[in-house]
């Protein structure tokens, strides 16, 4: 069903609100924490290198509702605003990534909304990650209430380069220097190149190793 207001003040309809976006992150937290530990169990490997959530900041949501030309409101916030509540997801390989977007989707109770993949189609700034927007039911004791989740699963390498550009964005206020985004640009490249290395180099360690299993 879809969020609707209490009849309490419109401080308690925000607090309410944070609180089922809060629980859609630890229902989706520990989803991933069940499948990193059985990946571990069944292939004795974690793709799963660490785990960040976060709310998006009442400021935050403000400033998105308004460059989209929606006025301030808790409804337009809940149909508009899909990133309310974040996870990024950090692993090593490229492999992984794709690996970790199946095992959670697959889940009966995870409804995707939309899938964005920067990974194969990068923005032109260099950009590489893999977005989701789910849906995810929060049992509460009167009601059950869907929460979007905008959940993000990058590599290592992605996610430093996506943490300079964000800087550099925020330092610049997304104008930067020509000369800058040249450079982060070739950064990009020379991050893509090296996941594709080290993917291979991955590979060529698990295929030693099953031979000298035999």
């Amino acid at each position: 069903m879809e969020y609707k207001l209490n009849e309490n003040s419109e401080v308690d309809s925000w607090k309410e609100l944070m609180l089922i976006y809060s629980s859609a992150l630890k229902e989706i937290g520990t989803k991933l924490e069940i499948l990193n530990d059985e990946f571990q169990h069944v292939h004795r490997y974690n793709p799963i290198e660490h785990i960040k959530s976060r709310i998006k900041t009442p400021e935050s949501i403000v400033k998105k509702l308004k460059k989209n030309g929606y006025e301030s409101t808790i409804e337009n916030m809940v149909m508009y605003v899909n990133d309310i509540a974040g996870i990024r997801i950090i692993c090593s390989f490229t492999t992984d990534i794709y690996r970790i977007a199946e095992m959670l989707t697959n889940q009966s109770d995870i409804k995707v909304l939309s899938v964005k993949d920067y990974i194969k189609n990068p923005k032109p700034s260099g950009y590489k990650s893999y977005h989701l927007i789910v849906s995810i039911p929060i049992f509460l004791s009167d009601r059950i209430i869907d929460a979007k989740v905008e959940i993000q699963i990058r590599t290592v390498a992605m996610d430093f380069w996506a943490s300079l550009e964000h800087k550099i964005n925020y330092k610049f206020e997304g104008n930067a220097p020509q000369h800058i985004k040249d450079e982060l640009y070739a950064c990009a490249t020379m991050v893509s190149d090296l996941d594709a290395k080290m993917l291979s180099l991955n590979e060529e360690i698990q295929q030693i190793e099953k031979e000298n299993a035999k």
